[in-house]
């Protein structure tokens, strides 16, 4: 399935404009899933969304100028995981 790569560009870029301290996670390919950009905010809020490649996703995230990190090397932020709890104790 072909990424539509100026939609994802469009969806984070307007993720980063509108959220501070924004941080770039690239995430492998599973059995299920493409490569994939995870960009994570300064309180945790999170988006990801599929990038076609490793070198595309790498290239995204540089284009979007945030930092970006192999999620393989440095694991997810504590800020995302605590996000999440919170969002799971508001249903």
């Amino acid at each position: 399935m072909a990424v539509d790569q100026q939609a994802v560009r469009r969806h984070l870029s307007e993720f980063v404009s509108s959220r501070r301290g924004v941080e770039a996670y690239v995430e492998p390919p599973t059995n299920v899933t493409a490569t994939t950009v995870i960009l994570i905010a300064h309180d945790g809020e999170w988006t990801r969304r599929a990038a076609g490649s490793r070198q595309a996703a790498f290239e995204l995230a540089a284009g979007l100028g945030v930092p970006v990190y192999d999620v393989l090397q440095t694991g997810y932020p504590s800020r995302m995981r605590e996000w999440n709890s919170r969002q799971r104790g508001k249903s």
